[in-house]
């Protein structure tokens, strides 16, 4: 779905599904729906776009040919859609978009998003965050494929971090521990799931847990990108650490300083 969408009502009971996350499939009352590939390109556009004009979603399945050419291969392909009947379309004279009966597994995934934005409570939202784990129509290599694929996993690793601070504001330590432990696993170099993990053990008084966590994140990213963590990240443990290797000079993060702290603790 584009920035500024508005979400396709959601039926009750769909009697036709279109999943994007994890790779294409369409079905009809459960049973799976077989689609040409070049119609699959068609249909997960429109689904993603709603609303767009002929005229863009012709430039961007057929950025090689002449807009003539393109917009004729759409047309074609618009009439092969709507000839099968299995997944209804809502043409206009220069729009296309599906049926809202369609229902769509990425369209619940913002929706969630913004749910939970707007002060929701997350707890209903684990079997979509489960669902948006696997990434967009993997495969497939298209750049507005690329482009929606990066959005919803920043949508996804952000929904997850909101979800913890909130299960954390709330005292639902285990809570946000999952969410901020399924955001880190989904970007294990990304630096606010582990810091939610270690706000989190702090705030159930586990110290131990809170400097291994730490210390994990530390050597993961001296490892893999030769970085300490942020000022903000050392912080955190500042207090921990302040009898084994005494208090962190305020505003820095010295790899001297760490190092000393890390001899101390036998890291």
């Amino acid at each position: 779905m584009s920035h500024g969408s508005v979400p396709r009502p959601r039926p009750a009971q769909p009697d036709i599904r279109l999943a994007l996350l994890g790779g294409f499939q369409l079905t009809e009352r459960g049973r799976t729906l077989v689609v040409p590939r070049g119609l699959q390109r068609v249909i997960a556009l429109i689904a993603l776009q709603p609303g767009a004009t002929r005229a863009h979603l012709a430039g961007l399945l057929w950025p090689e040919t002449s807009e003539e050419r393109a917009l004729s291969c759409l047309r074609t392909a618009l009439w092969r859609i709507r000839q099968d009947r299995s997944c209804p379309l809502l043409i206009s004279a220069d729009t296309v978009r599906l049926d809202p009966l369609v229902e769509v597994d990425v369209d619940e995934l913002i929706c969630t998003a913004e749910r939970i934005g707007a002060g929701a409570d997350p707890s209903g939202a684990l079997p979509v965050l489960a669902a948006g784990r696997h990434d967009l129509l993997p495969g497939w290599y298209e750049d507005w494929v690329l482009l929606e694929r990066e959005r919803l996993r920043q949508l996804r690793l952000h929904l997850l971090e909101g979800i913890a601070r909130a299960h954390l504001r709330a005292g639902e330590h285990g809570a946000a521990l999952q969410a901020a432990l399924d955001a880190m696993s989904a970007e294990p170099l990304r630096e606010t799931p582990h810091r939610l993990i270690v706000e989190t053990h702090l705030a159930e008084g586990n110290a131990y847990e809170a400097l291994h966590a730490f210390y994990v994140y530390r050597d993961l990213l001296r490892r893999e990108l030769q970085l300490e963590p942020s000022g903000a990240m050392c912080a955190l443990v500042d207090d921990v650490l302040a009898p084994i290797g005494g208090p962190r000079p305020a505003g820095t993060a010295t790899r001297a300083w760490w190092q000393h702290a890390g001899s101390a603790t036998g890291r």
